[in-house]
């Protein structure tokens, strides 16, 4: 497997791992359409959440949540409308977070943003 996909499947392990924590439950992990993925999909009470993972093993390259650009938002928003037409669920209430995970601090340093929006951008 490619080492990228071996960290990447590491920071959504994590992430899994500290959503369930917070009480969460996960629904489905790298769901996929043509058009993008989303990393995990998340029940939070009444919502369902759209999780995009961003790990780093160094800041190198700044901040894990700084990568996560307008465009790939557009991407989860399209891929996550596709998910809950399946699920029949067109109506539900949901959102998209962030959960950043830093590798270089013992332990990962993780930082959860929740129900992000870019500024300036219209769905």
């Amino acid at each position: 497997m490619d080492p990228r996909r071996t960290f990447g499947n590491k920071g959504e392990q994590l992430a899994a791992e500290y959503l369930l924590s917070k009480g969460m439950q996960i629904l489905r992990s790298q769901y996929r359409q043509p058009f993008g993925e989303i990393d995990l999909i998340a029940q939070d009470g009444d919502e369902v959440v759209f999780v995009e993972v961003k790990s780093r093993q160094t800041a190198t390259f700044g901040h894990p949540e700084e990568s996560v650009t307008a465009e790939k938002i557009r991407h989860i928003v399209r891929v996550g409308e596709r998910y809950l037409c399946e699920q029949t669920q067109a109506e539900m209430c949901w959102r998209i977070d962030v959960i950043a995970i830093e590798f270089d601090h013992q332990p990962p340093k993780i930082t959860h943003l929740v129900n992000i929006d870019i500024p300036g951008t219209s769905w």
